[in-house]
């Protein structure tokens, strides 16, 4: 017990959420390596930014907001998204000296004594009075489970694995997923693809004219909703849609986004429909309607909450996500989650950390508590 380290909050995670509460938590007083840490199991700065494929350009990142503090300016559009915010974050991190202790791996988070959470660590344990997680998704991509998934002799891999569309050339991939990814990867892939094939679940919905604010904040209830029941969070692109912009209404006419249903098995050499489809035949490539044959298969479904650690204060509900109000688990208010589900954005992270921060000082300050 004498190894434990005492701090008064735990940041888990340096991404955009766990460096706006850091910088909150210093702006309100609290010290690095005192009062707080931060810890993040990335080998350096940039949280999931760092690991984005060079293809995506920082002109492509759609509604990347400055960190609280310090303005994102004069970046150009046309370097990768990587290397452009890994600077920014490490720049931030220096200038507001939060002190992020990398690479440690936080294992678990358990009941302490006296009111104390225990953070089991790859560097040690740490005892605090409250925790942020600022985890995010990265670390918990989602591959969903379809009949014959392990008798295909190609390439399977997921959005978190994605090289760049150079490492497709000449090859038939099947694109699965309707998000952004799914759409950014289709069109750089189908350049340099011998075919691509879209598929996904529901019917994609692209979304006219701008995304002003009033539909951000009614999309963002939308999400909120579902984590105030206990839920797991949709992301908030499932609920406002596919931007149509001039790259996709290309693609739309050029027929790289002609979706298709989703598959009813994967073969050794690609993947069926059950008869009766209403797959087009496109080139004899469809076989009939009923198979498509292919190289490659191309997961862009999305990631799930990284939260594993959590499991032994037992925050889940029975829908099988965890209960929150703003950004505290209502099962347990000495736990903020940011940057999870309506704060899953580069704003909305902003935003609850500032929020995380001000309960945990309401949480820890008994004048202040009475004053609430």
């Amino acid at each position: 017990m004498n190894d434990i380290r005492e701090v008064e909050v735990v940041v888990v995670g340096a991404g955009q959420a766990g460096l706006s509460s850091a910088y909150h938590l210093r702006r309100t007083g609290f010290e690095p390596d005192h009062d707080f840490v931060v810890l993040d199991h990335s080998p350096g700065p940039g949280g999931a930014w760092q690991f984005r494929w060079p293809s995506l350009t920082y002109g492509k990142v759609h509604g990347m907001h400055a960190l609280p503090g310090m303005e994102l300016t004069d970046a150009d559009p046309a370097r990768p998204s990587s290397e452009v915010i890994t600077a920014y974050f490490d720049r931030y991190e220096r200038t507001f000296d939060l002190r992020v202790r990398r690479p440690v791996d936080v294992r678990a988070v358990r009941e302490g004594t006296g009111g104390r959470l225990l953070v089991e660590t790859s560097d040690g344990t740490w005892s605090a009075r409250a925790l942020i997680n600022a985890t995010g998704t990265w670390d918990r991509p989602f591959w969903p489970r379809c009949p014959g998934q392990e008798t295909f002799l190609g390439r399977q891999l997921h959005t978190a694995q994605y090289p760049g569309p150079e490492a497709f050339a000449g090859q038939r991939v099947v694109v699965v997923g309707g998000g952004a990814s799914g759409t950014q990867h289709l069109l750089e892939i189908a350049p340099y693809a011998a075919s691509t094939t879209w598929v996904t679940r529901r019917p994609p919905v692209f979304r006219e004219g701008p995304f002003d604010e009033e539909a951000g904040r009614a999309a963002v209830a939308l999400v909120e909703e579902r984590v105030r029941r206990g839920l797991p969070p949709r992301s908030v692109v499932s609920v406002t849609g596919l931007p149509l912009n001039d790259a996709i209404r290309q693609g739309l006419a050029d027929g790289v986004l002609d979706r298709q249903p989703m598959f009813d098995r994967i073969t050794p050499d690609g993947v069926e429909w059950e008869g009766g489809s209403p797959l087009r035949e496109r080139s004899g490539e469809l076989g009939g309607g009923r198979r498509v044959a292919a190289d490659v298969i191309l997961w862009a479904t999305g990631f799930r909450p990284a939260v594993g650690h959590l499991a032994p204060l037992r925050l889940r509900e029975p829908g099988g996500g965890i209960r929150v109000e703003g950004t505290r688990a209502v099962a347990d208010p000495r736990v903020h989650l940011v940057g999870y589900g309506p704060s899953a954005s580069t704003v909305g992270a902003n935003r609850a950390g500032r929020a995380a921060v001000r309960d945990i000082r309401r949480l820890l300050t008994p004048e202040e508590r009475a004053a609430a």
